[in-house]
């Protein structure tokens, strides 16, 4: 079931954020993760935040800011349940386009959201870990 985030979420989605973050990003130290935490806890509510609940427990989220995805996080016990996908197209009920950034190196991702509909749009370097990424974009072609 997916439902809007509430505030007494905010542990529970932090701590999927954190340790899936460093799970895909093995590229990236765990004290960069480490050390944006509270700013993440700060930003999560001005974000519009889904939740997907399995049995009352929370095992997944996505959060979007405007047309732009923040990110996509599952617990890794439920990866390839279709979990991602469902709240991925929960964001997309509710756009028209919708842009993220993902890391060249993060593969795995950057296939989901492809097999999704995002396009690679532009190449860049993220300035905080000086690895390269990609904006990707996703457009509702009416259907």
């Amino acid at each position: 079931m997916i439902r809007e985030f509430n505030n007494s979420d905010i542990n529970l989605i932090l701590k999927i954020w954190k340790n899936e973050n460093i799970k895909a990003h093995n590229f990236i130290s765990k004290e960069y993760w480490d050390n944006n935490y509270e700013y993440v806890k700060k930003a999560i509510p001005n974000s519009k935040i889904y939740v997907y609940v399995i049995q009352n427990k929370i095992e997944g989220f996505i959060g979007i800011n405007d047309d732009y995805i923040e990110g996509i996080f599952v617990n890794s016990e439920n990866h390839n349940k279709g979990i991602g996908t469902e709240l991925l197209n929960k964001a997309k009920k509710t756009k028209n386009r919708l842009i993220l950034h993902v890391y060249e190196k993060n593969k795995k991702a950057i296939k989901f959201y492809q097999k999704n509909g995002f396009k690679i749009i532009k190449e860049d370097i993220d300035k905080t870990t000086n690895e390269k990424e990609y904006m990707m974009l996703w457009e509702n072609d009416g259907e």
